[in-house]
């Protein structure tokens, strides 16, 4: 198919333009008109770019792409060195930041939800169908510790787990990624628990002081399954051949 048709069913998909992000949505460096192989990745990182490369893969689609607001823009060391890559064999890169978190049924939230076996899956910010945060139950409800493994069988990473109670947990919030700070709001509300990906130093009080369990369970292991969910979309729909790379990142 060609590029363009690639990038309209994507756009018409996860609709960016429906929330404000910090980086450019859809394609951010320009490579082959015609699109056969994809190969996807949580972050267009250097090890994601060598493995597209590899693969003679003529998109590489990710979460995590180039571009940020908060980013020098100068292409130079390190950035310089990925866009080359891209360049010169042609690739594609395509991302989807907030839009592939929110999806109600690709997105990163979405697929954290179906891996935990939560139900009653809503948006935390009622109203809100672009909310990056989601909200739900566990039934039945499981103590910490056994949240704590359910996390680690699901994203094969234990989570950093806080203790701010010993009652069952019933009620739970999450956003994937960095999301940390959404903690205060969850707690606020009265549920039992809050998962994200990354942790501060300041979310250990949080937790605590306010009675609420928490969860880090990595940036790129809750951000895993919104990228590979979208790739195998675009295979059974679109009948591309499509293949996800996993950086290893401990984070």
């Amino acid at each position: 198919m060609l590029r363009e048709e690639l990038i309209r069913y994507l756009d018409d998909l996860l609709k960016p333009w429906l929330i404000n992000d910090y980086a450019p949505n859809g394609l951010q460096v320009e490579g082959k008109d015609t699109i056969r192989k994809v190969v996807t990745a949580v972050t267009a990182d250097q090890f994601a770019v060598d493995a597209a490369v590899a693969a003679n893969a003529d998109v590489l689609l990710v979460h995590h792409g180039y571009f940020w607001k908060s980013e020098p823009a100068p292409i130079t060391g390190m950035k310089k060195r990925r866009i080359e890559q891209l360049i010169k064999h042609d690739i594609n890169l395509i991302a989807y930041h907030l839009p592939l978190d929110v999806h109600p049924e690709l997105g990163n939230n979405a697929e954290l939800a179906k891996a935990l076996g939560v139900v009653n899956v809503r948006a935390f910010e009622e109203g809100n169908d672009a909310s990056l945060v989601l909200r739900g139950e566990l039934d039945p409800p499981l103590t910490g510790h056994q949240l704590a493994q359910r996390i680690s069988d699901a994203l094969s990473r234990p989570p950093l787990h806080i203790a701010g109670h010993d009652r069952p947990i019933r009620t739970l919030a999450w956003c994937t990624g960095g999301a940390q700070d959404y903690i205060d709001g969850v707690a606020a509300a009265g549920l039992d628990a809050f998962l994200s990906g990354e942790v501060s130093e300041r979310t250990y009080h949080s937790a605590v002081e306010q009675g609420i369990d928490y969860y880090a369970c990595g940036h790129h292991a809750t951000e895993r399954g919104g990228v590979k969910a979208l790739g195998e979309r675009l295979g059974k729909e679109l009948g591309l051949e499509v293949s996800f790379v996993d950086t290893p990142n401990p984070v």
